[in-house]
């Protein structure tokens, strides 16, 4: 086996036994990006020396009996987190020169804890997208591909489609993404891999380029449901310099992995049987509640009935947040300065040139639900509507320990697809967004295959910081979907 199939537990263990080195470990991952990155544009920034250097650092660490929980372990960096020294651009063109100063904070655990950066992986520009089509630094190309079709080039999904597909196509044991509606849960479905969004507030934001300050979360992306506990453990925890963190333990997500799922109460949604939707995904879905039925736990139908208003809400809510997050951009402090005759055309020509098309848009109505005459109509009203999920979902939980949907409406679509409509492409959220509006996790579990041999995830939403819980039926649902398919596109294909 070569050492990029082994997973981020089972590298950790070879590690610890001495089976290889982190240097050895490295240069592999190196090697597969050397060879795929150019077709598959995984990653914006190769910290190729970089990585050595920390490898290096890990194997005298281990040499002298240190142990750290990733000690030595290469991952993929989302280019929304802050990497000291190392160029950050969010995949705009506003941020193309732009080298912190300062580490993220969940970025600096992640070291704390002996972790080795490869590099920053791809995604769509400020996170605004499901296609992974919208970045500055070109498209991200989807490591599967439809049986009998290998000419056709499918999306990752979005925005963390670049982490999605590094993880996907062996080139990082593992990687950070952020989800605002979906942008870990819906990549890690599309690539057939493990992801989860966390609890809003479980991982700081501090040193993440904003894009909705009250739905951005960080969380891991990986291989599988124990690969991402490992991860999660390390990105969490409380940072006082976010405000929005949250002052809790942070669990041993890891041991919930082994947790029995017998007794536990599965909630289905009845609103997420989603008119027009596919038969095999409802079929995916039938079959992941039979599994968790199997395990011994109790299948209830529950109601979120303003789930039909989830889409509406959020595109008015994170457009607004935008709006206000992105003001900064201006072509004065930081980033891309295009000059102009006075002040006023400088913003104006940095600004067109340094946003993308989609990003334009979302500011633009970002701006019009804000303003004077329609903030009372838009986005008051959405906030309305949000607080209206939440109670839904508060509801659902005093009656169910989890709730069980499929993760996205359907399998990678190919690059093209739906481009030109924007209400197409933002209706690919529609399973994920309710989670976000409300802040509890949500993660997206590898289940199975559609007709075409493409990768279908099931979402497991959990309680308010009871990632434990929905790491037990996720791990559940591994176990018994026995999910073994590989992309055609990975190292040592």
């Amino acid at each position: 086996m070569s050492l990029t199939d082994l997973s981020l537990a089972a590298a950790r263990e070879g590690l610890r036994r001495g089976d290889f080195t982190a240097r050895e470990l490295t240069e592999a991952h190196l090697t597969a990006i050397e060879a795929l990155n150019p077709r598959l544009n995984a990653y914006v920034t190769v910290m190729a020396d970089r990585a050595l250097d920390q490898a290096d650092a890990a194997d005298a660490a281990r040499s002298r009996g240190e142990d750290r929980p990733l000690l030595g372990l290469p991952l993929a960096i989302k280019d929304l987190f802050c990497t000291e020294g190392v160029r950050t651009t969010a995949a705009s063109r506003i941020l193309g020169p732009f080298v912190p100063p300062y580490e993220s904070t969940v970025t600096a655990n992640l070291l704390r804890d002996g972790a080795v950066f490869l590099g920053k992986a791809n995604l769509d520009e400020f996170a605004m997208g499901s296609s992974n089509i919208t970045s500055a630094f070109g498209p991200v190309e989807n490591p599967w591909k439809r049986q009998g079709d290998p000419a056709t080039v499918l999306v990752p999904g979005g925005s963390s489609g670049g982490s999605g597909a590094g993880v996907a196509a062996r080139l990082a044991l593992g990687a950070t993404g952020t989800d605002t509606g979906g942008s870990i849960r819906q990549p890690a479905s599309f690539c057939g891999i493990a992801g989860i969004k966390p609890t809003y507030g479980r991982c700081s934001r501090w040193g993440i380029v904003a894009f909705a300050s009250s739905l951005d979360q960080a969380g891991p992306m990986a291989r599988t449901v124990q690969d991402c506990a490992i991860l999660l453990r390390s990105m969490a925890g409380h940072d006082p310099k976010d405000s929005t963190s949250i002052d809790r333990p942070v669990p041993d997500y890891e041991a919930a992995c082994r947790r029995s799922v017998k007794g536990l109460r599965i909630g289905v949604p009845r609103e997420y049987r989603a008119e027009g939707m596919p038969a095999e995904i409802e079929r995916l879905w039938e079959q992941g509640l039979a599994w968790l039925r199997d395990a011994g736990a109790e299948i209830i139908e529950v109601s979120l009935p303003h789930t039909k208003y989830g889409l509406a809400a959020y595109y008015i809510v994170a457009p607004a947040e935008a709006s206000s997050n992105l003001a900064r951009y201006d072509g004065v402090r930081f980033g891309l300065r295009v000059e102009g005759e006075d002040l006023r055309d400088m913003y104006e020509r940095t600004r067109a040139e340094g946003f993308g098309a989609e990003v334009r848009r979302r500011i633009l109505i970002g701006t019009y639900v804000l303003s004077a005459g329609y903030y009372d109509a838009y986005y008051l009203r959405a906030q309305k509507v949000r607080a209206l999920i939440l109670r839904d979902f508060t509801e659902a939980f005093a009656r169910v320990d989890a709730l069980l949907t499929p993760t996205a409406p359907s399998a990678a679509f190919a690059q093209g697809e739906k481009m030109d409509d924007p209400v197409k492409m933002y209706l690919n959220d529609i399973f994920t967004v309710p989670a976000s509006l409300a802040g509890v996790p949500g993660m997206s579990v590898p289940a199975g295959l559609d007709g075409d041999g493409l990768p279908l995830g099931l979402q497991v939403l959990g309680r308010p910081f009871d990632e434990e819980t929905v790491f037990a039926v996720a791990a559940a649902i591994e176990r018994a979907a026995g999910f073994e398919a590989l992309p055609s596109l990975r190292a040592g294909a």
